[in-house]
């Protein structure tokens, strides 16, 4: 009959209406930051979270915020430096909660070192963690989620997912392998109903700034809470628009499209005006 929505139209109006009571949403990276808060957001708007992260007694304390909201909501204590672990996790999450509505990857590491100082012990284990972890859990979910032909893969990267930042090549580079992955997924899956976001915070003022074994960040602020990267999160899960920057910082990804060489000369000019870091060269 003419004017009948088909089915991949009402698999995405079903997603929109995933989030609240009764829907089912995994967060990694849940125990400080954008994590804790978006799995708080989720919660409190009924959906119960499966939260994931390291540090088992912060996760105990989101977890039992989520659960005024959300009562069946669960934590499982991992180290995502294992992606085999990550994918195992991931599945025993679906097994023992139920059907997952919405994946958020949002765990993540810093490392802010010039490359001339980087092992590449230090850059496979940010890789690791930002983006093969992610990666095997969406593979582990994804037949599950293509069989029910519908959910939401949200993929937290970063505005240094689209702009190489100056002492900070390992983590930037996961970050772009992040959007890069996201943006192809987006491609492949699409009429499959099953949808994929990619947020791309900026400044947000959480841990990652103050981690040992990091050098000093050049950047001081402004910052932007973490409860509004976690509802612009929420927001873009019941959107149909694919890129989400928190703030919106396209501006500066267009400028360094236009005039690159400007673009790595202040990068640079940046990362030498940071504490201890003036003065370091990389040798050609």
């Amino acid at each position: 009959m003419s004017g009948m929505p088909g089915e991949d139209a009402i698999a995405e109006a079903d997603q929109r209406e995933a989030l609240g009571s009764g829907a089912t949403a995994i967060v990694t990276g849940a125990s400080s930051g954008i994590g804790a808060a978006t799995a708080r957001a989720l919660a409190a708007g009924g959906t119960t979270v499966a939260l994931v992260a390291r540090r088992a007694d912060r996760l105990e304390q989101v977890l039992a915020d989520c659960r005024l909201g959300a009562p069946r909501s669960r934590a499982w204590v991992a180290d995502l430096a294992d992606p085999e672990l990550a994918a195992d996790l991931a599945v025993r999450v679906w097994d023992e909660l139920g059907p997952l509505d919405v994946i958020v990857h949002n765990a993540g590491i810093p490392l802010r070192r010039p490359v001339d100082r980087l092992t590449m012990a230090e850059v496979t284990r940010v890789m690791t963690v930002n983006y093969f972890s992610p990666v095997a859990m969406t593979l582990a979910l994804l037949p599950r989620l293509l069989e029910r032909r519908s959910g939401t893969i949200v993929n937290v990267s970063s505005l240094g997912g689209r702009l190489g930042i100056a002492g900070e090549a390992a983590y930037s580079a996961s970050k772009f392998a992040m959007a890069g992955w996201s943006e192809a997924l987006a491609a492949d899956l699409l009429g499959t109903g099953v949808s994929v976001r990619l947020v791309l915070p900026g400044a947000v003022d959480t841990e990652i700034w103050d981690q040992p074994d990091n050098d000093p960040p050049a950047y001081s602020g402004p910052f932007v809470a973490a409860e509004v990267v976690a509802e612009a999160i929420i927001s873009c899960i019941a959107s149909d628009r694919f890129e989400h920057y928190i703030p919106d910082m396209r501006g500066v990804v267009e400028l360094k499209t236009r005039d690159f060489e400007g673009f790595v000369a202040g990068m640079r000019a940046m990362a030498e005006s940071a504490p201890d870091r003036a003065g370091t060269t990389v040798q050609p």
